[in-house]
């Protein structure tokens, strides 16, 4: 027996790991401080009263043989695929098929396992700064090479740097990839593209005969008009991408798990149709998510339901406005916390993100993200969420205030 050695490529410990561990660390030396965390994003706000009733209504039909629920399609019950390609594409005008949508158990799974899709050879671009499993997934697939530690960078990976030099728009590749993950609004940097940028990715793409792989996670958090909710608004999209959206910060189901990929039918490749490749993929390794979660996610597009999410949407957002605002009144250099729930920071007097993380935390016992952590574009930053109270994202704001005024 052989084990996967590429697991040994990749760090031990995950980013949000190390930071629990630095903070349980602190906690321990400092058994009376009280810590205000805006660094993982996990949502504060319970799910709202819909869908409660929804997962309520849900199991008690558990509990009658004539409205018992086994084993569910694997690519999701129709009644949330109806309802997410109506609401979330149909009713924008977009031609999404409930065929082409797949219920799965969350985001980060679905793009971790989607590149089982992709030949072992491909070239991969990652943008950069980067949520860590697009990675990690094909690190531990073989395909992105060796680890180099004096560049901080992987051999056969594509970087698409995004930082203040280039206004957190990253140039094409120079020479043609096969796969190129982008996420917008952007995890970590909280920036978006236009429809025009966007396009200018789509156009490369069909150009080049290449698979976007489009993370859409944050998507109800645009609040402006021209940022574009989905990428199949661009222009011949649907024969380059496969887009990734989640429940999870939407409607607070980071605790029930609930997801969907969008393969569109026309997607194809080398006479492949990637839509039957990932239905088979899925039918093969995974048994779809409960019938109780999926009832959950389809009170999320009924009334009141939807409004109540809004709700919980607006009050992040005006947490995230708080953060910007508080940061930009004491002269920090902030980005993001706009169309997205994270403000990306820049750490002052060039310190790196993690000796501003230990310094934040040490003078304030306020815990974000080091930007560091998310690829070498992200050194020289710090991600903050706005998933927290008002209360206590005001008192964040004035300890991280009062850091920048003595530094």
């Amino acid at each position: 027996m052989k084990p996967n050695m590429n697991y040994q490529k990749i760090p031990a410990n995950y980013l949000f790991s190390t930071i629990n561990q630095k903070v349980e660390q602190y906690k321990t030396q400092h058994p009376n401080s009280d810590l205000i965390s805006l660094g993982i994003g996990d949502v504060t706000q319970p799910i709202v009263p819909a869908v409660i009733d929804a997962l309520h209504k849900a199991v008690d039909e558990q509990a009658s043989s004539e409205t018992f629920q086994g084993y569910g399609p694997e690519g999701g019950y129709d009644f949330l695929r109806q309802s997410v390609a109506q609401h979330d594409f149909q009713d924008r005008g977009l031609a999404i098929d409930a065929s082409e949508i797949f219920i799965s158990d969350g985001a980060k799974s679905d793009i971790a396992n989607l590149q089982e899709l992709f030949e072992v050879n491909n070239k991969i671009a990652i943008g950069d700064p980067v949520y860590p499993v697009y990675i990690d997934s094909n690190v531990l697939a073989g395909r992105l090479g060796d680890w180099d530690e004096q560049i901080g960078q992987w051999s056969d990976l594509t970087y698409l740097s995004s930082n203040e030099a280039n206004q957190f728009i990253p140039e094409l590749p120079k020479q043609a990839v096969d796969v190129i993950y982008l996420c917008y609004p952007n995890n970590p940097t909280g920036m978006t593209l236009s429809k025009p940028e966007l396009q200018t990715w789509v156009d490369y793409a069909l150009e080049n005969n290449s698979l976007i792989l489009f993370d859409a996670a944050y998507e109800a958090y645009i609040q402006e008009p021209n940022i574009p909710h989905s990428i199949y608004e661009c222009e011949g999209a649907t024969k380059c991408a496969i887009e990734v959206r989640s429940f999870s910060k939407k409607a607070g189901f980071t605790g029930l798990r609930l997801g969907y990929t969008v393969v569109p039918q026309e997607l194809s490749f080398q006479g492949q149709c990637l839509n039957k490749l990932w239905s088979r993929r899925q039918s093969t390794k995974f048994n779809g998510a409960p019938y109780i979660i999926q009832r959950a996610g389809w009170a999320c597009y009924q009334e009141p339901g939807n409004t109540q999410i809004n709700e919980h949407i607006a009050y992040y957002m005006e947490n995230a406005r708080i953060i910007r605002a508080g940061l930009e009144a004491v002269g920090a250099t902030v980005f993001g916390g706009i169309n997205a729930p994270y403000i990306w920071l820049k750490t002052p007097n060039h310190l790196t993100s993690w000796e501003f993380f230990d310094a934040l935390l040490e003078a304030t016992q306020v815990v974000g993200t080091p930007g560091s952590g998310f690829g070498p574009s992200g050194e020289g930053y710090f991600r903050l969420t706005a998933f927290n109270s008002r209360e206590r994202t005001i008192q964040a704001v004035e300890r991280i205030q009062r850091f920048f005024t003595q530094a």
